[in-house]
């Protein structure tokens, strides 16, 4: 069965912080906006405050990159912007030893799918939620929940620009 994620959109003023809860309600993971840096950085973490991934932008980068890190500083996917594509927008997810993502749909409007070879293995999407400013992730089991949840804020961010206003 999917685990649901609710994630408040208020995001994305680079020194707030943020909770990701569980379908039952429950904060279950709090993203650390870190202020005063170089490029906008990310700080994921479990309930404990022990950090589980880092979201960072990557600079000098051709297209809109980020890269999400495992606790260890290891790199364990670079997130970028595809090119304009007829059926909606398209990301590409390179992730290290493993098969990568492709991220199809209305990203702007928060409703596209996170594939993998073909497979939907997770969705974002503001339709299961009443609240104007959240969106849930819907992960099959057996996925990293923490790189789905990654790739999908980093997008996120990707996707506004420093005033949280859509990008066009």
């Amino acid at each position: 069965m999917p685990t649901r994620y609710k994630i408040r959109q208020q995001i994305f003023s680079i020194g707030d912080d943020f909770w990701i809860e569980n379908q039952e309600g429950r904060r279950v993971f709090k993203v650390d906006g870190k202020a005063l840096r170089l490029r906008e950085t990310l700080i994921f973490e479990d309930m404990n405050g022990d950090k589980l991934a880092k979201i960072q932008e990557r600079l000098l980068a051709f297209k809109d990159t980020m890269t999400v890190e495992d606790a260890q500083g290891r790199e364990m996917a670079v997130i970028k912007k595809g090119l304009i594509a007829p059926l909606g927008d398209h990301w590409k997810v390179t992730v290290r030893g493993g098969p990568d993502l492709d991220v199809q749909g209305n990203i702007l409007d928060l409703e596209y799918s996170i594939m993998q070879r073909r497979n939907k293995i997770a969705e974002v999407s503001k339709k299961w939620l009443s609240l104007a400013d959240t969106y849930g992730v819907e992960i099959d089991d057996g996925q990293n929940d923490i790189l789905i949840l990654a790739v999908a804020i980093a997008i996120d961010m990707m996707s506004h620009d420093e005033d949280g206003q859509k990008r066009k």
